[in-house]
């Protein structure tokens, strides 16, 4: 695998997180081999059923939904975060991927994005 773009930011409340996905998106877009990974409050962003309209902004979900079709090989999340925030990943988007260990998922990977 490639690159692994880690988003560690809650959605909808600064510029790093939609930097993050962009960055992602673009990299898939010129055929490279990109995976997110959601940790901290960024595990947030996987939370199925949000309303950005209400903020103001985008739906996060919808683009999330789409990240496969546009070359984005996997959706990760970091299972203890998901823990520590009080989520069950019953909760999360359908194609969210738990994983165990981060240090251990980031040595798989080329390059390691985290803005």
């Amino acid at each position: 695998m490639d690159t692994l773009v880690v988003i560690d930011q809650p959605p909808y409340s600064d510029w790093r997180g939609r930097e993050s996905l962009d960055i992602g998106f673009a990299l898939a877009a010129f055929d490279q081999s990109v995976s997110l990974l959601f940790t901290g409050p960024g595990v947030y962003w996987l939370l199925a059923g949000q309303q950005g309209e209400a903020l103001g902004q985008k739906t996060l979900t919808r683009q999330l939904s789409a990240a496969p079709m546009f070359g984005i090989e996997q959706l990760l999340f970091d299972r203890e975060a998901c823990r520590k925030a009080g989520l069950d990943s019953a909760r999360l988007i359908d194609h969210a991927q738990p994983t165990d260990d981060t240090a251990a998922l980031y040595r798989q990977y080329h390059h390691v994005i985290t803005l």
